[in-house]
């Protein structure tokens, strides 16, 4: 699978985990909390968004989904439904709300318009999702039956799971327990220009990731790499510049990567990683 994928249409398989929020202060309660204005989200459409420590580093990354006048969806990378809910119900003090997981599947489509068919659903959810400019993405969920009978009707390639990575990471979209974590402060992976309202008022964490957009700056920054030679890029491996080490790969497919650097390793630098040589690109 070349690195062309990223701008072709194709549609993936993704492990996808949801946290479901209603009842009458459904919608306070999140405004409370998340880094995005939810004023401004519609029923029946989403937004990026973030929940944050209350030190400002990153708790879950997700998409949040206004499915209904008092209702939303939480869709976040699978594993991490557990932890966006007992993240949610530690500020659930006196609020006439309801967190809970809900099973689902979910699929990529990218590269695709979205089929009428998707869009009307009664029992899917759709969310527009980060993806290079000009590429329509959304991620499809619902129950695993109706993600694969979906799936089935749509008129691209069903593509597998690894080359699924290779086009996130063309597209130098992080991944939450890969290329960012429980250390990771959301302007070190640009999550602040996709997932943070600045205007809303406060939310867990505001302090620092204002305070940094404000007047100050990150240490680390997500680049993306691209191998000089045919050697592939692993998971892991150490990155250097001018002799010194950098930081590390946290996401690789082939010979291109995802590394959380220095800031002193600008887009246009040559690393060398393990044995190699990399061309450092911007996200």
């Amino acid at each position: 699978m070349t690195s062309s994928l990223k701008a072709r249409s194709f549609q993936a398989r993704v492990a996808r985990d949801v946290v479901v929020v209603d009842g009458p202060d459904a919608t306070s309660f999140l405004q409370s909390l998340v880094s995005q204005d939810l004023d401004t989200v519609a029923v029946g459409s989403s937004a990026h968004t973030l929940l944050l420590q209350p030190q400002g580093k990153l708790l879950v990354d997700f998409y949040i989904a206004h499915v209904d006048a008092d209702a939303w969806w939480c869709i976040c990378e699978g594993g991490f439904g557990s932890e966006l809910a007992a993240g949610l119900k530690r500020f659930k003090i006196r609020v006439k709300a309801d967190v809970r997981e809900q099973a689902v599947g979910a699929l990529a489509l990218r590269g695709i318009p979205l089929p009428d068919a998707v869009a009307t659903a009664a029992d899917m959810h759709v969310v527009a999702v980060d993806w290079p400019p000009g590429t329509p993405a959304f991620d499809v969920v619902g129950s695993d039956e109706t993600v694969a009978a979906m799936s089935a009707l749509i008129d691209a390639p069903l593509v597998d799971a690894d080359a699924y990575e290779r086009a996130r990471i063309e597209a130098g979209v992080p991944r939450q327990g890969f290329d960012t974590d429980e250390r990771t402060i959301p302007q070190e992976a640009g999550l602040e220009l996709v997932a943070v309202s600045f205007t809303k008022g406060c939310f867990v964490g505001q302090e620092l990731v204002c305070r940094i957009d404000s007047r100050g700056r990150v240490n680390r920054h997500l680049r993306r790499l691209r191998a000089s030679s045919s050697n592939d890029l692993e998971r892991g491996t150490s990155v250097a510049y001018e002799g010194k080490e950098m930081g590390e790969i946290t996401s690789a497919a082939g010979g291109v990567a995802l590394a959380m650097l220095r800031r002193e390793v600008e887009p246009g630098a040559t690393v060398t990683v393990g044995a190699d040589e990399a061309l450092v690109e911007a996200l």
